[in-house]
């Protein structure tokens, strides 16, 4: 975006930035000035600053802030005394002593004392020491000091010359050079000279007649030209700083380097139409006065890196007294900001023409007398803002000020004025921007914790800070009533202490931030008071306690009381909330709640203590304080039988804690699955003793007793069953204990005739085999089968029981010999069946023992015939290796002892792999398993010995080795035969010794 400055004044226009401008890549604003038809601006001037819209600032604004006072130093009086044509034509200050100069040729010389009231008004109190006419009769033009020389430099008549600075009496020429310098119109001093000598002085001079300027040294008594540059057009003003000049040329300004002669053009200026200014304000900095009203700065680079202030159209002089631009024009002094470019303060000064800064004091002068412009100090401005709550600006004063402020004492009065601004802000309800500024301020949070009533604890020693920070007592005050206010500030001081009690802001005072926190958590029914009492904190519990219990938080108290170690009394209050003696509906289920705390509690008499309210109150869920605990090495563990002893006055719970022990944790002890058991049969008895009796619940109770007799081989069958002799109902859990003491005769007696459950005695024969070889399954079904046919064949020996039910017994001997055939011994069952029953019945039992026989002998002679195939082929494979050659000599290694070979005797291994024969001895004993033998008798051990020289077992003939190899086969496939008959996974046959591998 292009910043243009039109004819008008008054007006500015925002025109859109050229997208493939300079400018608009560098986010720079660039600067020209049209008269009347538009044209094409020079090169531009470039603004580095964030471009805003400005605005005309009227001159006679209402004042902002009182940054200065306009304060006499030179009366009229003193000065011209009755001579009323005298004027003051320029001044220039040097530490105490001012020096005037006039239209009549005359230099004042007057000392400048402060003198400060007992209120802190500053005054001056001057004493002139001398004046001195110069003798030209023209006005002195420009007075300048040259301290370290103690020469006063002084343009009168367009010649520049140099004056003693204590006698004002002019220097004379030194020899072999001048003092003087003429056709000069203005000079300026080098502030930032680029000689190291310190006792001379740089100068800039322009001259009159040529379109130059020169560079002049200044010693005491001479001045030499050094250096001399021409410029475009004819400069009517100048400022240096260092190699670089920045000039007025009658129409443009221009930064101009006298070392290089590089040259920047800065943006166009009519100097006919009104008066340039141009003031070097900082190193390589410049202020100029730009067209429409605007005071420029710019840099040596020819960039702007402040916005410009908007100062009168007809300004005379301008200079800088850091964080503010001071500006002049006929009627006013006005002052603007460099932060924020806002006309800050207004003041009249009628037939001003002087404005001048000398090292940071401002002094202006009419044509009739001298005042200082004293700045007033930077805290009472500030303080001046935030007065009028303008907090923005005081903060951007603030932040300007640190150039002028050392850092120890910056960073103090940064952190109140952020911490004021604030309780402003905060006041205002702005909380997000009153957040940010009690964070960057550091405020100590108690200081806002104060402004709530009865939130600080009552033993914290805090007292606030003086001067205050703010203006309000308390919320109250704040608010004024208004509850929204005041809800709206406590949910801000929620969030703002929960944000700064982990951070350093709360070191020191946790105590008092905690407690402030649990107490408006627990008024407001925040969410968060659970986290916070349950948590790491610094609650104070003299407060805390009657605070919670106010507003029946007993819950969060209970958490509170465990976070400090009181467990005992966090388990009273809760027990009393759940017995319903006091209200608290934080939790619907804290009954549960106890419990686990219970459970993780590593208190154990805590644990004894309260375990029985909770198994009054609830068994089921009680009891999980016992089975429930975690195992850990940190955690104390409970005495299994400690407990079962403690549990005796509540039967449900040690109902449920020993089926935790025997069912869940599996401990295998005999006492308590006996014990369970009992508890078990008592149950199913006590069922059965009830008149009605209640079906679903025996059915549950028996389901659950016999799932126990099946399942744990630790009880005491024998007490069981002496306990249900006498019942009848039990028979089905009888037969469960008499195959538990292998009386499964007695078993099958009572599931076949006097339950006359037939499935379930199957079932027994099934569950009784389960952890037993199939020759002892095949002996109970045997056993059943012969329970059937028994009574079959005497039908006389169970008429008393089931009167004519030999037909049913029949059917269930066909049944169990249909469903489970695989299981009997089939010429066995065919010995035992009688006679006269129809084959036709037996089919199925009888096809599947066929083709079970059929099977067995067919998997046999596959077995034998893949043997005899692996044989042979480990035949094929040594008869191979024999016809590999085996080296051996003194630089190989036995492969299992890994020593080299000293004699020519060796044993081959699979693979031609030659090893000592003590080795092998080592390894193994016995003819069969050797590896092959090799025999050497030659002297050479590098000879290559074949193995078909010299076979294994030579002493054997090859008829033998056929014949005893034969001997070996049979006897595999009758072992294969065997084993698969008897359903072992077949072996194959073992290998000829003369294959065998070590």
């Amino acid at each position: 975006m292009c910043l243009q400055i039109v004819n008008n004044p008054l007006q500015l226009d925002c025109l859109e930035r050229s997208p493939s401008s300079p400018a608009a890549s560098s986010g720079s604003v660039s600067l020209g000035v049209f008269y009347g038809t538009r044209k094409e601006p020079p090169p531009p001037f470039r603004l580095s600053f964030p471009f805003r819209c400005l605005q005309r600032v009227d001159a006679l604004a209402e004042m902002s802030v009182k940054a200065f006072e306009l304060v006499p130093a030179v009366e009229r009086d003193l000065l011209m005394g009755d001579k009323a044509r005298i004027n003051i034509e320029c001044i220039e200050c040097c530490g105490k002593h001012l020096y005037v100069g006039t239209n009549d040729c005359f230099i004042h010389h007057f000392l400048l004392d402060e003198v400060t009231s007992s209120k802190g008004k500053l005054s001056y109190s001057p004493q002139k020491l001398l004046h001195k006419y110069l003798g030209l009769k023209k006005p002195v033009a420009e007075l300048r000091a040259a301290s370290a020389l103690e020469r006063l430099i002084v343009l009168c008549d367009g010649i520049v010359f140099l004056v003693d600075m204590v006698t004002l009496e002019t220097v004379p020429s030194a020899a072999g050079g001048g003092a003087k310098i003429r056709g000069v119109t203005s000079f300026c001093i080098n502030e930032n000279p680029v000689n190291g000598d310190p006792f001379c002085v740089e100068m800039g001079v322009l001259s009159s007649k040529r379109r130059t300027v020169q560079i002049f040294m200044v010693y005491e008594d001479r001045v030499q030209l050094v250096k001399e540059v021409t410029t475009p057009e004819q400069p009517c003003a100048v400022s240096l700083d260092g190699y670089f000049l920045c000039l007025a040329l009658a129409t443009q300004y221009m930064i101009l380097n006298y070392n290089t002669g590089a040259s920047q053009d800065l943006f166009p200026y009519n100097s006919d139409e009104r008066r340039p200014i141009v003031k070097t304000i900082g190193r390589e900095e410049f202020l100029l006065a730009a067209p429409g009203g605007l005071g420029m700065f710019a840099n040596a680079e020819g960039v702007s890196q402040r916005a410009p202030v908007n100062w009168s159209e007809s300004v005379i002089g301008a200079a800088v007294c850091f964080p503010y631009v001071v500006a002049l024009d006929e009627s006013f002094i006005t002052i603007h900001s460099m932060l924020d470019q806002q006309l800050k303060q207004t003041l009249s000064f009628r037939d001003g023409h002087i404005l001048q800064d000398f090292e940071g004091k401002v002094i202006l002068a009419s044509t009739k007398g001298v005042y200082v412009l004293v700045p007033l100090p930077l805290e009472r401005q500030i303080q001046d803002l935030l007065a009028s709550h303008r907090v923005e600006e005081a903060l951007i004063l603030t932040e300007g000020a640190q150039r002028n402020i050392p850092k120890d004492k910056f960073q103090i009065l940064h952190k109140r004025i952020l911490q004021q601004a604030g309780f402003i802000q905060f006041g205002q309800l702005q909380l997000v921007e009153a957040r940010e500024h009690f964070r960057k301020g550091q405020l100590d949070v108690r200081e806002l914790i104060s402004l709530y009533p009865l939130l600080l604890p009552s033993s914290s020693s805090f007292t606030r800070c003086h001067p205050p920070l703010h203006e309000f007592a308390d919320l109250n005050h704040l608010a004024q009533g208004d509850q929204e206010k005041v809800l709206r500030c406590k949910r801000f001081l929620i969030s703002y202490l929960g944000e700064v009690r982990s951070t350093e802001v709360a070191n020191g005072c946790r105590e008092d931030v905690d407690t402030a926190l649990l107490k408006l958590y627990a008024e407001q029914d925040h969410d968060s008071l659970l986290d916070l009492v349950a948590s790491d904190n610094a609650c104070l519990m003299a407060d805390s306690v009657p605070w919670l219990e106010k507003y029946h938080k007993y819950f969060a108290l209970g958490l509170l009381y465990h976070y400090n170690g009181q467990d005992s009394a966090a388990l009273q209050l809760w027990i009393r909330v759940v017995d319903g003696d006091l209200q608290d509906s934080t939790r619907s289920d804290l009954y549960e709640y106890i419990v686990d705390f219970l459970c993780s509690c590593s208190n154990q008499d805590l644990v004894w203590k309260y375990a029985d309210w909770a198994l009054l109150k609830n068994p089921t869920l009680g009891i999980h304080i016992f089975t429930k605990r975690p195992v850990c090495k940190d955690h104390p563990q409970l005495n299994s039988d400690d407990v079962i002893t403690y549990l005796g006055k509540h039967s449900q719970a040690l109902l449920l804690y020993l089926e935790h022990l025997v069912l869940e944790r599996k401990i295998q002890k005999e006492k308590f699955h006996t014990h369970l058991a009992v508890l078990y049969l008592e149950r199913v008895l006590s069922l059965l003793s009830q008149s009605p009796t209640d079906e679903q619940q025996l059915s549950s109770a028996r389901d659950r007793l016999q799932s126990l007799l099946r399942e744990s081989n630790l009880y005491r069958a024998q007490s069981l069953l002496g306990k249900m002799e006498n019942c009848e109902q039990l028979l089905l859990e009888r037969a469960t204990l008499h195959g538990k003491l292998e009386e499964h005769d007695k078993a099958l007696h009572i599931l076949v005739h006097k339950l006359r459950d037939f499935p379930s005695a199957e079932a027994f024969c099934i569950w009784a085999s389960s952890c037993r070889d199939s020759a002892y399954q095949q002996q109970l079904f045997h056993m059943l089968l012969g329970v059937y046919l028994d009574s079959t064949s005497h039908p006389g020996k169970s008429r008393t029981s089931a009167e004519g039910g030999s037909g049913d017994l029949e059917m269930a001997a066909v049944d169990l010999l249909n469903r489970h055939g695989e299981v009997f011994d089939a010429a066995r069952v065919l010995r035992m069946l009688p006679e006269g029953w129809s084959m036709q019945l037996l089919r199925p039992f009888l096809g599947r023992a066929v083709r079970a026989s059929m099977h067995a002998c067919r998997t046999s002679q596959i077995a034998v015939g893949l043997a005899h195939s692996e044989n042979l082929q480990l035949l094929h494979d040594r008869l191979k290796e024999r016809k590999k050659p085996i080296f051996v000599s003194e630089k190989k290694g036995c492969h299992l002892c890994h020593n080299t070979f000293s004699e020519p005797d060796v044993v081959c291994l699979p693979g031609g792999v030659p090893v000592h024969t003590h080795c092998v001895a080592q390894r193994g004993s016995g003819t069969a398993g050797l590896p092959t033998r090799i025999h050497n008798n030659s002297n050479n051990t590098d000879a290559i010995f074949p193995l078909t020289a010299q076979p294994a077992a030579a002493a054997e003939s090859r008829a033998e080795q056929r014949a005893r190899l034969l001997k070996q086969q049979r006897t595999a496939s009758s072992s294969i035969s065997q084993l698969v008959v008897t359903g072992r996974k077949p072996l194959l046959a073992p290998q000829s010794p003369m294959v065998q591998c070590v």
